[in-house]
């Protein structure tokens, strides 16, 4: 396909919320020196999509100005090479991220890149399709970054906020995979689902010191809040040490905040293999035609569903 040709993408001409969206015909861009081209499969959406498009300041924080594209993880197949690249062939499957232009027919990645400059790539395991490898890039390296911080293992309870949302569902998997109990917040809705991924579950809001108490009267020993700061301010009264507390949205003060960039080298890659091996589920709550990224974003910007949201292209 030649750079004439048009594809889609969708984009953003004024900052705002899902009704600003667009899906356009763009041409088709070409991988130069040092890049590949990804024909995306499929694109899943993460909190930090509309977080960061909401206003111009916002995006402007993040390098953003218009027009500009939206979603960050993406899956799908090498089908251009740049100059210069010998880690990939035409025709690998890939996954990764490239900020805020992932819902797009291609997408140009640096092979030596990073999620935030230039785009990221890894190889897709085999046994692992492109929905669920659209989901990884960002929930995933986002909760090994948070279970860094507190580094749960055998003998600890571990107290996870937010736990059935896109980064919960890795976290509580993983923090049991490394020997801890969980317990996870979540809404009266949300139990079965918990319960599913092998946490034991929790209502958040008001008295939930007390029953957190209940669940585990001889204590908890570290807390990952990854929806505001109510988990992490329960944590401490519950006498967990701030060493053993870590958020990814609340910022408190003493408290290290986790952050998906600063997630240890390989970590994606581990958690692609947990994936690939059936150890590490990843649930997905829906998929939409691109066409319908209005209705998909207002549905995972909701925070009530209980997964991943996926575009398919």
């Amino acid at each position: 396909m030649s750079g004439k040709e048009a594809s889609r993408a969708v984009r953003f001409e004024a900052f705002g919320g899902p009704e600003s969206l667009r899906v356009r015909e763009v041409p088709v861009p070409q991988a130069g020196p040092g890049q590949i081209r990804v024909r995306v499969a499929a694109a899943g959406l993460n909190p930090m999509d509309w977080f960061m498009t909401s206003d111009s300041e916002t995006a402007a924080r993040f390098g953003l100005s218009l027009p500009c594209g939206f979603g960050t993880d993406y899956a799908g197949t090498v089908d251009q090479i740049g100059d210069g690249v010998s880690e990939f062939a035409v025709g690998d499957r890939v996954f990764g991220g490239a900020l805020s232009r992932a819902v797009a027919d291609y997408v140009v990645v640096d092979v030596a890149g990073t999620i935030a400059v230039g785009g990221e790539a890894h190889r897709t395991p085999d046994g692992v399709d492109d929905r669920t490898a659209a989901a990884l890039a960002i929930a995933g390296c986002t909760a090994a970054a948070a279970l860094a911080v507190v580094s749960p293992g055998p003998g600890d309870t571990v107290l996870v906020g937010g736990a059935g949302g896109g980064v919960g569902v890795f976290a509580v998997q993983l923090a049991r995979l490394a020997g801890a109990r969980v317990i996870g917040t979540g809404s009266a809705s949300s139990a079965e689902a918990l319960q599913a991924l092998g946490a034991e579950p929790v209502a958040y809001g008001e008295g939930l010191v007390d029953r957190v108490r209940a669940l585990a009267p001889a204590g908890v020993t570290a807390a990952m809040d990854l929806h505001g700061a109510e988990t992490a301010q329960a944590a401490r009264e519950l006498g967990v040490p701030d060493g053993r507390i870590t958020t990814i949205a609340g910022q408190i003060d003493g408290i290290t905040p986790a952050n998906g960039a600063n997630a240890a080298p390989g970590a994606i890659e581990e958690i692609a293999g947990l994936v690939a091996a059936g150890q590490l589920r990843v649930p997905i709550a829906a998929s939409f035609p691109v066409e319908e990224i209005q209705t998909a974003v207002e549905l995972q910007a909701g925070r009530h569903v209980h997964g991943k949201v996926v575009i398919d292209l």
